[in-house]
């Protein structure tokens, strides 16, 4: 594959996603897990969108940024992958902004996609996604149905008995409360989930934080949260607007989305890395000790080089969660019993 040439993406449509809407959505409540549903638009939203002034572009025509092809990168390349040509990359097309599926309800689209496709520019291979249930992407990557996975997974020492990790991105979490809410206006510390009911995700590193958060404070005499769990993203919001809970505990890029796009609905009262009390990073995720995860931490510094990897942050509105420098296999949250 020839070198490409940058190119900044200039949004051609605008249209409030699926994660607003308040009917079910293919949507992750997290950093850790995601579930399905069916993903709907509307004409309506399109104008929520623009009244919040915010310009995406949901069609399959994404005209990506793009970066060149580092020879460092290549050269680490195992030779299996290179005589391949291609990089199949398993994204969880989920939920906005970091997954979604475009209009045509089967292109994915997002922050996730662009990584993949910066990292198969610096590779020089052409890209390949396969939308993949976020619990389905241990196998896949297992079995080498796919070569990586790029779908918002938490570093963890876990996972490192399995699998090579590239770093990509903090893991910021944030706290989600109608914009109504006026009891609610911080949320920093254990004391101010006290007597809350929460949203999460099950399984997830913030179900994690949660519950010591929550143990910490019923060891305080304070009163306990309730924790409720839902099959995806829609139900969650559904639930939050209703008043069937106070606030929802997933990943900030999603919680400030939905904020960005419906201020009128949303704010985030709260964030905090997804590691806490330590620090967490995302990660592009490959078989452990197949070779691929240090040409991919190259193919990352490159683009972080270029600058392309800022572009696409900036475009999902993520740059508050960007990193200086990609690593392989990070230190990663620890082992809980």
């Amino acid at each position: 594959m020839s070198a490409v040439s940058r190119r900044s993406t200039r949004p051609s449509r605008t249209r409030l996603l699926a994660a607003l809407v308040l009917t079910p959505v293919l949507a992750g409540l997290a950093a850790c897990s995601s579930s399905a549903a069916e993903e709907p638009g509307g004409g309506d939203l399109q104008e929520a969108a623009k009244a919040a002034g915010l310009t995406v572009n949901t069609t399959a025509d994404q005209d990506r940024i793009r970066t060149t092809e580092s020879a460092e990168a290549i050269a680490l390349l195992p030779e299996a992958i290179k005589e391949k040509g291609t990089l199949t990359v398993a994204v969880s097309a989920y939920v906005a902004p970091l997954a979604f599926l475009a209009d045509d309800e089967k292109t994915p689209i997002g922050n996730e996609t662009d990584i993949a496709q910066l990292v198969a520019d610096a590779l020089g291979l052409e890209l390949e996604h396969e939308v993949k249930a976020w619990a389905d992407w241990p196998l896949a990557v297992q079995s080498g149905a796919v070569d990586a996975v790029i779908s918002n997974v938490t570093v963890t020492e876990e996972r490192k008995e399995l699998y090579d990790f590239s770093s990509y991105r903090n893991d910021e979490l944030g706290w989600l409360v109608r914009a109504d809410n006026d009891d609610i206006t911080e949320i920093t510390e254990p004391a101010d989930i006290a007597g809350l009911t929460v949203a999460v995700g099950s399984g997830t590193n913030q179900e994690k934080i949660l519950l010591a958060w929550d143990e910490e404070n019923t060891a305080a005499g304070l009163e306990p949260a309730t924790v409720e769990y839902f099959e995806n993203d829609g139900d969650t919001i559904l639930a939050l607007q209703s008043g069937r809970i106070d606030t929802s505990f997933g990943p900030n890029a999603t919680a400030a989305y939905k904020a960005a796009v419906s201020p009128e609905d949303f704010k985030v009262v709260g964030t905090l890395n997804g590691g806490w009390p330590a620090t967490a990073q995302i990660a592009v995720g490959t078989l452990k000790g197949n070779g691929l995860a240090p040409a991919i931490t190259a193919a990352l510094n490159h683009a972080f080089e270029d600058g392309t990897y800022a572009e696409v942050l900036e475009r999902w509105g993520l740059q508050d969660e960007a990193i200086d420098t990609s690593e392989t296999n990070p230190p990663g949250l620890p082992k809980t019993d």
